[in-house]
């Protein structure tokens, strides 16, 4: 299956990813403040229903619901005991609903904690921590690695790291996280990311989440002016949210959102999906373009 992705990354197409996966399913009544994960235990036909609609939509990727899978994050919630569990039986969801029409990426997200001298954690524990995540989504066969949504730099080689000790040859997508200045929320510049994710030899390298949708994009291509010749991704929020009745409520429309796919393909992004706030019909109303491209 990695050689079938490379073969499909060097095709001249776009490779369209999924969209959000809190934001549908609270959509479907995950409470708010409930992480994700537990419905992969507790609720497991919504997660593939949410795959499946993914997979209708055109998406080629489509990640697993462990974004929050590291034990620090899963303890917030009682459920650092049931870790490898909840990261294999995630797998078998997404492949469920992704069957041969889709890649499965075991999605990695931040651990939540700091790595010293800002925090207690060590670099090492830090690798060990991603690598426990690591091995039970490989164990479970995901076709590659997303690690998503990171602000620090040795956060991300930790989390890379750690994915090469347990599954050397699997494809690695990395993206870190720009708000508003151009910077993460560590204060780390496209470009410094970009070095990073070039020297360690990452398969495809981005932009997701962040603030306004230019903010990202413009991020990804400060990163590809640094590593031309490494596949860009770009997978932008809805834009900004605003609040009712305690959720956040995402404006921008599946057209607006497919406007923007379609000039960040002509500028020879990769990969383009979409982070939070957006939804199936975000995914595929950027298809239909890109197929019309």
């Amino acid at each position: 299956m990695s050689d079938r992705l490379l073969e499909r990354l060097a095709a001249p197409e776009v490779l369209i990813a999924d969209g959000a996966t809190g934001t549908m399913l609270q959509q479907a009544g995950l409470p708010i403040g409930m992480p994700p994960e537990r419905w992969v235990l507790e609720r497991p036909e919504e997660i593939v229903k949410l795959h499946r609609a993914y997979v209708e939509a055109g998406a080629e990727i489509i990640l697993t619901c462990t974004f929050g899978g590291t034990r620090p994050r899963l303890s917030r919630d009682g459920l650092d005991d049931r870790a490898d569990e909840i990261n294999r039986r995630a797998v078998e969801l997404a492949r469920k609903a992704a069957g041969d029409r889709a890649f499965v990426a075991g999605d990695i997200g931040p651990t939540g904690e700091m790595i010293a001298p800002l925090g207690t954690l060590s670099f090492e524990d830090v690798v060990e921590i991603f690598q426990s995540q690591a091995a039970a989504l490989a164990e479970a066969g995901v076709d590659l690695f997303q690690i998503e949504t990171m602000s620090a730099l040795e956060e991300m080689r930790a989390a890379i790291e750690a994915v090469r000790r347990v599954a050397p040859d699997t494809p690695i997508f990395a993206t870190f996280s720009f708000d508003s200045g151009g910077r993460t929320m560590m204060g780390v510049r496209p470009e410094e990311a970009a070095e990073l994710l070039k020297s360690l030899g990452v398969t495809a390298m981005g932009a997701n989440c962040g603030r306004e949708v230019e903010e990202t994009a413009a991020a990804a291509r400060a990163m590809r002016a640094v590593a031309p010749d490494v596949p860009i991704i770009v997978k932008p929020n809805a834009g900004l949210p605003r609040m009712e009745e305690g959720r956040p409520v995402y404006d921008m429309t599946p057209q607006d959102l497919a406007a923007y796919a379609r000039r960040w393909a002509d500028e020879g992004v990769k990969v383009i999906g979409g982070c939070c706030g957006t939804t199936p019909e975000h995914i595929r109303a950027i298809r239909q373009v890109l197929r019309e491209r």
